[in-house]
């Protein structure tokens, strides 16, 4: 299956730089994934197309400020550092600009309160860091990281808060899982007093997610594994709404990801935590979910790829076709797609 076959073009002008200034106010595309029905809305209309005895599965972490610029101790060359995925206590698996400079054992400074040395090298600019500092670590960062917002977003976030969700929860992302930036805290209990049920999971969204894509072949493609923790009511939760043939609806494809890793090892949902690097392109065999709220996702990447497994591609280019011609926004600050 050939990349180039999920490539699409996109007017620079649908790109949002901000988002709205009232989280529901965005558009909602409704799109029938068996034949490709498409329905125009706003986005806190989605209550009228949720029942009773539904579930929303939502991911619960949090951006961290992992954007961290320092100097090369011995030469005082000028590095910058992502943080990915907390390995294990102050191991950081990080990507690093002009990462062919730092070798093993070299240290960056950050401040007085923070050096980070590198312990092991990765490929494509991936190196793994000891954080070495003094005091409580997401404090350090709170004073000298920057939140990492995406390469397309050019304008200033005057709020840091609108790039997370009203309930990130869970400290450790790189990236926001950005089908959430919709639902507000409102909307949520107006949700639950109509019997939709409200579940949590945590995925670490790393480099994973948001890596372009450069094979050829979409098959050569290897994702970059992030961080899960499934909690037991979450587990016990879905698996009697699978007995009970209630429709399991994910809240972006970072919750669909950990959906889907955990049923198809254990065929059935069931409390566990650790990386998953599952890679879901068409030709994937859903088994855990029966809907999926999702933004418009850059051409030829992997989340345009998990969409388009999950109903087709020619309905999901389609359904692009049609956003682009409606004028939808696109991505992390974008409209949303239901997919149902």
């Amino acid at each position: 299956m050939k990349l180039k076959e999920f490539d699409y073009v996109l007017p620079e002008s649908l790109i949002a730089q901000t988002p709205l200034a009232k989280r529901d106010e965005s558009r909602l595309m409704l799109l029938n994934r068996k034949d490709g029905n498409i329905k125009h809305q706003k986005f806190f209309e989605i209550i009228n197309h949720l029942s009773k005895g539904d579930i929303l599965v939502r991911n619960i972490t949090k951006v961290i400020p992992a954007r961290l610029f320092g100097v090369k101790e011995k030469t005082g060359a000028a590095i910058e550092i992502l943080l990915l995925n907390n390995i294990k206590d102050n191991l950081w698996e990080c990507l690093v600009g002009n990462s062919r400079t730092i070798k093993l054992n070299t240290i960056v400074k950050m401040s007085n309160r923070l050096n980070a040395k590198c312990v092991e090298i990765k490929d494509e600019g991936i190196r793994v860091f000891e954080m070495i500092y003094e005091g409580v670590f997401l404090e350090i960062l709170d004073e000298l990281g920057e939140t990492p917002l995406p390469p397309y977003i050019k304008t200033r976030l005057s709020d840091k808060e609108r790039y997370q969700t009203v309930y990130a929860k869970e400290p450790g992302s790189a990236a926001a899982p950005t089908a959430g930036f919709h639902f507000t805290n409102e909307l949520f209990e107006k949700l639950k007093m109509k019997g939709v049920k409200i579940l949590d999971l945590t995925l670490h969204v790393g480099l994973g997610t948001f890596r372009p894509m450069k094979v050829e072949t979409v098959e050569e493609h290897k994702m970059h594994a992030e961080y899960y923790n499934f909690g037991e009511k979450t587990a016990a939760e879905l698996n009697q709404a699978k007995k009970d043939g209630k429709r399991i609806i994910a809240i972006g494809t970072t919750s669909a990801r950990t959906l889907e890793h955990i049923y198809h090892n254990f065929n059935q949902f069931k409390a566990d935590s650790g990386f998953t690097d599952i890679f879901i392109y068409p030709g994937f065999k859903f088994k855990a979910i029966d809907g999926l709220i999702t933004n418009f996702h850059l051409p030829k990447s992997s989340l345009l790829l998990l969409v388009s497994a999950f109903s087709s591609k020619e309905i999901i280019m389609n359904a692009y076709k049609e956003a682009i011609i409606s004028k939808y926004r696109f991505f992390s600050f974008g409209d949303a797609m239901f997919i149902y």
